[in-house]
């Protein structure tokens, strides 16, 4: 057994350049749990799966290993109902299960992985056993452009409900791969791959670094016969009857609500709202994380506290567990700037609003823009806003493009931007989960950034360079000491 961060520095101190691949399977490996899954699910709602092929399913699903023919005749009997369906339809499906719920089951360390790949300038690839409509979403979020994987045919753009071609099961995933190495110049003696079926002995067989994940029994054995290393991934997924996910949701809402209940009470009687913000605020950030077993940990805290009012940034992936990133990074002294539709959720919209949260209207630039002026002054006035630059949230740790309203509003206020980097609040509680989970926020706040001399030219190089910035530190997370830089200019 070895760990990811063992993996991780294996990949950065060795060899770089596209001659060397990392090849990784998808369902068990990229993801926990297997995305056919949501395949069967969505037919079952649909009416479009019998008890025939649902026997078969199940039979195939608790049998020994499949043979490559016996895969392709599972796939067919799956895919014969799609037979006249457009391809681009079933594309456009994969892509709303991906948003539904394989997104949730990502494996954040396996994303790591690839990202560190990446960084050295290996060539990437998934191959796997699966189709296209089930791999490319996450293969796009994850920026990996080569995907090795089982094809269904089509005929003028219309399933006909066969496999094209040898599928990517078991030897024939090997194949793939090595016809892929061939045609890219990659040498697969120097190579990495990572899968965790017992069918994906021959393709870790297959190259010089092979890491299983979670391995299957099979490969379990065959792993420890030949000394392969195996890396192991914690489930994403709660157990089917466990009730404490969602008595821990219910602690952070009901933590949120009775914060939110003695500030607006305090704020009230003393007729100053401010300090009942800011006592809301900071009960929340202190009773909220033990109260639902989420620790919130913080590498550069003074780097929070150097230079108020500020304008703080943070990656946007969870909307309650940013918000507890907030209150326990910043404390009080400041509100936030958010999109229009938080403002018509029951109860937290109307909470918002009495917090001076500024509402803006994406579809609308004229109206984002005077939305932000109230923001200007309460900066000038000494309050902190908060703002994620990438609008909205991602479905996993992929950074998005930076919108340049909160390096505008820095700028016009004249105070510095204080960059807040999160590394897995996904993987407590991804964006379209309904409960949370236990776990470790890990937070790293980078020196203020002053805004000083700044014009409105200026603007689009920064917000790249602050970017670039969050997707450095993901890559290369900093030890307890690392962030005690000078300011950024």
């Amino acid at each position: 057994m070895t760990s990811t961060e063992a993996v991780l520095e294996q990949i950065r101190s060795g060899p770089s350049g596209p001659r060397i691949a990392a090849v990784f399977d998808f369902d068990g490996t990229l993801i926990d749990g297997y995305s056919a899954a949501a395949l069967y699910t969505h037919r079952f709602r649909n009416f479009e799966i019998g008890p025939g092929e649902f026997i078969r399913a199940v039979r195939a699903s608790m049998g020994p290993t499949l043979t490559e023919d016996q895969f392709v005749a599972l796939v067919e009997d799956g895919s014969r109902s799609w037979a006249g369906r457009a391809e681009e339809d079933m594309l456009e499906l994969g892509e709303r299960l991906f948003a539904q719920g394989i997104a949730g089951t990502l494996f954040h360390p396996a994303w790591r992985l690839v990202k560190a790949h990446q960084r050295q300038g290996h060539t990437v690839a998934i191959a796997t056993s699966a189709t296209r409509l089930q791999v490319a979403p996450l293969a796009r979020e994850l920026g990996v452009e080569h995907v090795l994987c089982t094809r269904l045919a089509a005929e003028g753009g219309l399933l006909t409900g066969k496999v094209d071609g040898r599928s990517l099961w078991g030897p024939g995933k090997i194949a793939a791969v090595r016809g892929f190495a061939a045609e890219h110049d990659v040498d697969l003696a120097a190579s990495h791959a990572y899968a965790n079926g017992d069918e994906d002995v021959p393709l870790l067989d297959g190259v010089g670094h092979p890491h299983p994940v979670n391995p299957q029994p099979e490969l379990a054995v065959e792993a420890e016969r030949r000394g392969w290393p195996v890396l192991w991934f914690a489930s994403t997924k709660s157990g089917r009857f466990d009730p404490v996910p969602a008595l821990r949701t219910a602690a952070l809402f009901g933590t949120l609500f009775a914060s939110a209940g003695v500030g607006i009470a305090l704020g009230a009687l003393n007729g100053d709202r401010r300090q009942g913000v800011d006592l809301a605020t900071s009960m929340f950030s202190a009773l909220a994380g033990p109260l639902a077993d989420i620790d919130v940990e913080v590498i550069g805290e003074q780097h929070a506290w150097s230079h108020r009012p500020a304008v703080f940034l943070i990656n946007h992936q969870s909307t309650l567990i940013d918000f507890l990133v907030a209150t326990r990074v910043i404390r009080s002294g400041f509100t936030a700037v958010a999109k229009q539709e938080v403002k018509r959720m029951p109860v937290v919209g109307q909470l918002f609003d009495l917090a001076g949260v500024a509402f803006l209207d994406r579809s609308n630039r004229a109206r984002a823009v005077e939305a932000l002026k109230p923001a200007v002054e309460t900066l000038r006035a000494g309050t902190s806003v908060v703002i994620a630059p990438e609008g909205t949230r991602s479905l996993t740790p992929r950074v998005g493009e930076f919108k340049k309203g909160g390096f505008h509003l820095a700028s016009q206020a004249g105070v510095p931007i204080v960059p807040i980097v999160v590394r897995n609040a996904g993987e407590i509680m991804w964006r379209n989960a309904r409960t949370a989970r236990a776990g470790t926020v890990e937070v790293v706040v980078h020196p203020p950034i002053s805004t000083d001399g700044w014009t409105s030219a200026d603007i689009a190089e920064q917000s790249r360079s602050v970017r670039e910035l969050y997707l450095d530190t993901l890559d290369h997370w900093p030890g307890p000491s690392s962030t005690g830089g000078q300011q950024h200019n």
